[in-house]
């Protein structure tokens, strides 16, 4: 074995930091293992405050995001950006999370210098190419550049199967976004946002590109609409900075007391607000993942999940972006104890905190021997 083993991380959006941060850490602790981490900053504001939150400083960053970029822009940006990188650093492994344009590039690259690749958050499927876009597509072709398949659970792992992909290269890890919540969330934690008199605070999370226009419209006035019902209710509201979200957000809910509208938070604000919550209101992929840790119901506002485990567990119900549906299910919920709390003690699949423990000692012990 080679003394350092020098590893490349790519990291572009604020999912990707929060999940590949631990892995950093623990890359970092260990005596074999330089990390090298990039940061295309597909996602600036929201992407840095994760850094600074985990103490991570990329070693190289290509600071592509532009105002209303499109995925054309990303993609060409990255992977100009990562062929030098890479020529320059010539790394021992490549390590890449998700199913970002991002994560797609960075497997890319790593493809046509013929690195190793490890895929971080292997397997996971909704089985439509459009829902999520891109995500969906771009996960698919990461798993067929990547060399090693780190999968969160045994359901992404029979994905995996299922499109021929070797069962030696495939370990069932846990997900690591469960390692960074339990390093983040604390008991003595205050914000604004949860002073005052209120019975239910329900959080949301709604920024999905293929939600943008009248799923969206439909998610907000349902939302307006128990508001308007219910003022005891607090819904508390992280606006996505993307126009498409905040302008009909403004015109719907901008107006309403016991609706508070956000700016983007930084992830440990989130997370501790998320630890306080009642009830999650989300079409985000790793809400799904994180709030089941906290006990906390999870109501998906979409029409599928590429998350099973969570709805087969209990602790997610999707109910799409259909503005009654949502209605009816939010008021069942928070009306009947016995359903809400059903949801709330159930198990979460997705792992047990050390994840990346198990992904650094995979790559020292079999890979680059």
């Amino acid at each position: 074995m080679k003394k350092l083993l020098k590893i490349l991380v790519v990291l572009g959006t604020r999912p990707e930091a929060i999940k590949l941060a631990p892995v950093v850490l623990e890359l970092r602790k260990n005596p074999h293992t330089e990390p090298v981490v990039v940061a295309t900053a597909q996602h600036r504001e929201m992407l840095d405050q994760v850094l600074d939150l985990f103490d991570i400083v990329p070693d190289y960053d290509l600071d592509l995001m532009v105002p209303d970029q499109t995925l054309f822009h990303v993609t060409g940006k990255a992977i100009q950006g990562f062929e030098k990188i890479l020529k320059n650093v010539q790394p021992d492994f490549i390590l890449v999370q998700g199913d970002t344009t991002t994560t797609f590039i960075g497997a890319l690259g790593g493809f046509y210098m013929k690195i190793p690749i490890g895929h971080v958050e292997a397997g996971l499927r909704t089985g439509n190419k459009y829902f999520p876009f891109p995500e969906e597509i771009n996960r698919k072709m990461v798993s067929v550049l990547a060399d090693f398949h780190f999968a969160p659970t045994e359901g992404n792992r029979k994905n995996l199967l299922e499109e021929g992909v070797l069962p030696e290269k495939i370990i069932v890890t846990g997900n690591t976004v469960i390692d960074a919540l339990l390093m983040t969330v604390q008991d003595d934690f205050n914000h604004e946002v949860l002073t005052g008199d209120f019975d239910k605070l329900i959080l949301v999370t709604a920024h999905r590109r293929e939600n943008f226009g009248e799923s969206i419209k439909n998610i907000f006035n349902a939302i307006r609409e128990i508001a308007e019902q219910h003022p005891r209710f607090r819904f508390v509201y992280p606006v996505h900075l993307n126009n498409n979200v905040q302008k009909p957000a403004k015109q719907i809910l901008g107006k309403l007391s016991n609706v508070i509208l956000l700016p983007p938070v930084e992830y440990f604000t989130f997370v501790n607000i998320l630890g306080r919550a009642d009830l999650i209101l989300t079409d985000s992929g790793g809400v799904q993942e994180e709030a089941p840790s906290l006990g906390k119901p999870v109501l998906v506002l979409r029409n599928e999940t590429e998350r099973p485990e969570a709805v087969k567990a209990g602790t997610v119900k999707i109910v799409g972006t259909d503005k009654e549906n949502i209605v009816q299910e939010i008021l069942f919920l928070l009306n009947n104890n016995d359903a809400y709390h059903s949801m709330a003690r159930s198990h979460n699949p997705y792992g047990d905190g050390k994840s990346s423990e198990r992904i650094v000692g995979y790559i020292i012990n079999n890979i680059l021997k």
